[in-house]
């Protein structure tokens, strides 16, 4: 098949590919690029970091298939994909191992100061004495958006002996009772949530919904000297916002793995506060899940080639050929 892979995957399955397939890589082109190298192009995998428009989309009067290697969707014409009627399969559940640990790093970073005392230690300052931190065991777990990787982050949290508790757009008891059963996670109301958690995690799409849904309102509203955890998209979060919230000692501490503005070259506005853990939208970037993501990618294309084939032999069978 034609392939076009718009986003960096796990390079060795990309050689697999090569062998296998016609494929051209775009890694985060523009625009204009994509819409150049996708004109021929049958099947479409990307991750987050480049927009999959209807305009980039209508250069491809052969593009049956998107793949995307991750979760989330906010980059993608989702109303175009549908009237079109092409594939669309995304792959969550390696991603979300790797998200859901990486809040556990995030949250032990900031409680534990351990960026702060890697820095100090450094510069040759035996800092012991002055970076107490605090456990996890026995707090407050909430999360905000109870999906694929909102579940897991709760499981671990159970693990670590801390109460989760949780909120889903949607909530009805038979939901409510399942997550009890499967993810040891409470769900509540999004005040509850946030006025009850010693460490608030973010794991919700971006949409117009969620855009700006964490801000100034809701920092009043969480416990003083709580900490905020955001593995979601950015503007998710109001960053301006925050940096208040941190500012005023209202929240003790910050672990940001996504932000407004990404990509070389942006320094984020919480850049220069010692209680802020900031990384580069690394939180799928785990060697085992992008390994795992490249194998679905191989099985997802294998499965359609396959489907596609049956279809054509039924239909010739019914002609009579």
């Amino acid at each position: 098949m034609r392939l076009l892979i718009a986003s960096s995957i796990h390079p060795p399955k990309v050689e697999a590919l090569k062998k296998e397939h016609d494929v051209v890589c775009a890694f985060n082109a523009k625009e204009d690029v994509l819409k150049e190298v996708i004109k021929d192009r049958e099947v479409l995998i990307f991750r987050s970091g480049v927009q999959i428009t209807a305009e980039v989309m209508a250069c491809a009067p052969d593009l049956k298939l998107l793949i995307r290697a991750g979760s989330g969707f906010d980059n993608v014409d989702l109303d175009y994909v549908k009237e079109r009627g092409l594939g669309f399969i995304r792959i969550p559940e390696p991603g979300a191992k790797a998200v859901s640990e990486m809040a556990f790093g995030l949250m032990l970073a900031l409680s534990r100061n351990i960026v702060n005392g890697d820095k100090l230690w450094r510069a040759g300052r035996w800092a012991k004495k002055e970076l107490t931190g605090y456990l996890l065991t026995k707090k407050t777990l909430g999360i905000i958006g109870c999906g694929n990787i909102g579940t897991r982050t709760a499981k671990l949290g159970d693990a670590w002996g801390m109460r989760a508790i949780g909120c889903v757009e949607n909530p009805t008891p038979p939901r409510g009772k399942e997550m009890m059963e499967k993810s040891h996670v409470e769900l509540m109301d999004f005040d509850q949530v946030v006025a009850q958690s010693d460490y608030l995690c973010i794991h919700v799409p971006k949409n117009e919904k969620t855009l700006n849904l964490i801000d100034k309102s809701v920092f009043e509203k969480m416990k003083k000297g709580s900490y905020l955890v955001n593995l979601a998209r950015g503007g998710v979060v109001n960053e301006t916002d925050l940096r208040e919230a941190l500012l005023s000692g209202h929240l003790a501490g910050a672990g940001m793995d996504v932000h407004e503005k990404e990509g070389e070259g942006n320094i984020s506005p919480l850049a220069d506060l010692d209680n802020v853990v900031l990384t580069p939208h690394i939180g799928a970037q785990a060697y085992d899940s992008q390994e795992e993501i490249g194998d679905r990618i191989h099985e997802i294309i294998n499965d359609f080639m396959a489907k596609a084939s049956e279809e054509a032999t039924t239909e010739a069978t019914v002609a009579g050929v």
